[in-house]
């Protein structure tokens, strides 16, 4: 099966631009990372395998992003949304294919695609559109942003706790999707729509 699905995208590739540690290489905090992930994903993912290159950064970069999202003070559906619309503005193709289909799970494939094409009319509630529309924001250009945007988010009731979250989730993001273009890590097939028009939708930036 992940044969066929690998026909998908002919360019994909196990390995990257870089040496990293491979899964049957890993010894101590790296080999139980890995594990953790194969156990919860049946795989290690590129995205956390790329990071082994500086095998003392891995493990501080994966406890930042639980640390990130698992203190995240809204939920995880807008952890993913804010990924998934973070992502669309880097550009990342890999997060865009993988969070496409973390949020079609969550939310149905249609109101996804409603996200990717346009978030204002996709049937979220305000306050998911003014978390978004400063999320992109943020990737798009931060220093743009002015007290005029926090009261936006203000005004539909979010604190300042919240904001912060936004911040981090979409700052992080684009820290973590350019590095991943930049070594040369690549989307898995399982991870691609089945459709070569969505699939080439969510390819939105390094193919």
């Amino acid at each position: 099966m992940l044969a066929i699905l690998a026909g998908l995208q002919p360019q994909w590739r196990a390995f990257m631009y870089i040496k990293t540690i491979e899964p049957d290489e890993a010894t101590g905090e790296i080999a139980s990372l890995y594990d953790a992930e194969k156990k919860s994903m049946g795989r290690v993912m590129q995205a956390t395998q790329c990071w082994s290159a500086r095998p003392d950064v891995i493990v501080p970069i994966e406890n930042l992003l639980h640390q990130i999202r698992d203190g995240f003070s809204l939920s995880l559906l807008n952890f993913r949304l804010i990924t998934f619309v973070a992502a669309q503005h880097v550009p990342s193709s890999y997060c865009s294919h993988v969070y496409f289909r973390s949020l079609s799970g969550i939310l149905g494939r249609e109101q996804a695609l409603a996200v990717r094409r346009d978030y204002r009319n996709a049937g979220l509630d305000d306050q998911q559109v003014e978390m978004l529309a400063y999320a992109e924001q943020i990737t798009r250009n931060a220093s743009q942003i002015t007290e005029a945007n926090i009261q936006r988010l203000r005004g539909v009731g979010f604190t300042d706790v919240n904001i912060a979250d936004i911040a981090l989730a979409a700052s992080f993001r684009g820290f973590m999707s350019r590095y991943f273009d930049a070594v040369g890590a690549t989307v898995e097939p399982e991870f691609l729509d089945d459709d070569p028009a969505i699939r080439e939708e969510m390819a939105i930036g390094r193919k």
